[in-house]
């Protein structure tokens, strides 16, 4: 969602300036409205829509809904994320599939606005939600579009229709019309058909377009626009719709780092729904879109619903049971860990994950700075251990590290450091397992709510190390609690007889694994 990155950082420094105030002034609303219309005015959201928006905002925010609130600052917020949720279309709409297939499902839309890479995406997710598509190579003008789409319909797995070679040769109304029958021959019961595009809109595109449009008669209409187009997408939209009318929209290139705010603009100014998100380069990077997730992401109040069905698309479901019933017995090994780190990969992107939740705009930095690659060297020096060493890493003596980091092409530290990770993760998963509340390295032990620090001081034992070094104190401290509490045995099937889990321990180990 980097497109939108500069507006969200506009929108939450706004917003972060209203909580200090307990009551909200007219010229603290006017205020907060003129930011508001200048972040939206630099990110290229058309004119006309935010002077609309920030009416509405600027209206309902001096009103009463505010004025008895608790917190005004909240109901701000609250109040800007119901207005971006009715620009961005207001409620979800999904495709719609024909009564009698085949589907027919029509792309149109600039020339490098990503119509073909789209049409494999929508092909790999129709497959995925047991359809089955058909591609039809209609863009017989562009050079090498028709052996384009071939290679997508590839890598996606799809069928194809391509009876012309494309580069000028063929009529693509023809193609099209034979597409369709071709799909009913062969019982698919969807038909994607990519058009050609222009550097600009012109009569002779629309032309082309609009009979394909009479000679197909598509379900579906899908307008692919740039998001990172900018003031122009409006004026780009408003002409398709005329020449070709088009029934819904799709926002591709949203991980680029342009402004893109001119896409927010489309949905209100045609009156026509977004039904889908491109986020990437990769396939399985397309997202049907929900205009309350994407104001959500946009005021960087998280999306934790799509973060959710993501978890729930990539962990199996057997699996996920058992690794809740290994954690809570104490039986969680790094084969076990591995598993568990190739379907996190599944998931697509970690830094798309760790953006979907809330407040992670504050840590864009870190964010940035985060190397996608460390799961990879993790799951390297993972596979260069024997089955022995996975399940038990204790034994992993010097040489033993040696030849992992050899095997790796990592180094001895690097070794050193996982195995330390892993058994910090063990002990706080064992912790999570019996239902306590984990101790967080560096910030210690969060103990029960209301406790007090000072009586826990107070009560403490006279039996404790008196170090003059913290470090060392800490740790002897930390032995010595070890050494007094009762044993339950061993983390991680190291030793000790397993605890049996309770179904309450099951489900909500579970519930960290994305399902619940």
């Amino acid at each position: 969602m980097a497109t939108f990155g500069t507006l969200s950082d506009r929108l939450t420094e706004t917003f972060r300036n209203l909580r200090t105030k307990g009551k909200l002034s007219p010229a603290d609303v006017d205020g907060t409205v003129r930011e508001i219309r200048r972040a939206l005015l630099d990110a290229d959201v058309a004119l006309a829509v935010v002077k609309d928006f920030t009416a509405k905002v600027r209206e309902r925010a001096l009103g009463d809904e505010v004025n008895r609130a608790l917190n005004p600052a909240q109901q701000v917020v609250q109040i800007v994320n119901e207005e971006l949720i009715e620009i961005l279309g207001g409620q979800q709409r999904r495709l719609e599939f024909a009564k009698t297939p085949p589907t027919v499902i029509m792309l149109a839309g600039l020339q490098g606005s990503g119509k073909t890479t789209f049409a494999g995406k929508l092909a790999k997710q129709l497959q995925g939600e047991g359809h089955t598509p058909l591609l039809v190579a209609a863009d017989l003008q562009r050079p090498n579009a028709v052996t384009q789409l071939q290679v997508v319909a590839e890598r996606a797995g799809a069928a194809i229709f391509a009876p012309e070679p494309g580069n000028g040769v063929g009529d693509p109304v023809q193609v099209s019309m034979a597409g369709v029958e071709h799909a009913r021959r062969r019982q698919h019961d969807v038909v994607i058909i990519d058009t050609a595009g222009r550097l600009g809109v012109d009569a002779e595109l629309m032309k082309q377009a609009s009979d394909i449009r009479s000679a197909t008669d598509p379900d579906e209409v899908l307008f692919v626009i740039d998001a990172m187009i900018g003031q122009d997408a409006v004026n780009t939209a408003r002409a398709f719709q005329e020449g070709v009318d088009f029934t819904g929209v799709v926002l591709s290139k949203l991980d680029g780092d342009a402004r893109g705010g001119a896409a927010l603009s489309v949905a209100s100014v045609t009156g026509r729904p977004i039904i889908f998100a491109s986020t990437g380069e990769n396939l399985e990077d397309l997202e049907p879109f929900h205009p309350d997730r994407m104001a959500s992401r946009i005021l960087d109040l998280g999306d934790i619903l799509t973060l959710i069905e993501q978890a729930q698309q990539a962990f199996d479901e057997e699996e996920a049971m058992k690794v809740a019933e290994k954690l809570a017995n104490e039986a969680f090994t790094l084969e076990d860990f591995l598993e568990q780190l190739q379907q996190m990969k599944k998931m697509g992107s970690m830094k798309k994950m760790l953006g979907m939740l809330p407040g992670m705009g504050q840590m864009k930095q870190q964010l940035d700075d985060f190397d996608e690659r460390e799961i990879d060297r993790t799951e390297a020096i993972i596979r260069s251990m024997t089955p022995g060493e996975r399940r038990n890493p204790k034994i992993l003596n010097g040489s033993r590290r040696l030849r992992i980091a050899k095997g790796s092409g990592m180094t001895v530290t690097d070794v050193n450091q996982l195995v330390q990770r892993f058994d910090q993760a063990a002990k706080m998963m064992k912790t999570v397992a019996r239902g306590g509340t984990p101790q967080i390295p560096g910030m210690g032990s969060m103990g029960k709510p209301g406790a007090s620090s000072k009586r826990g001081r107070k009560g403490k034992s006279k039996g404790g190390s008196r170090s003059g070094n913290p470090a060392k104190r800490a740790a002897e401290n930390a032995g010595l609690t070890m050494s007094n509490a009762t044993p339950t045995g061993s983390g991680f099937g190291l030793g000790g007889g397993p605890k049996a889990p309770s179904e309450a321990d099951l489900a909500a180990i579970q519930k960290l694994f994305g399902k619940g």
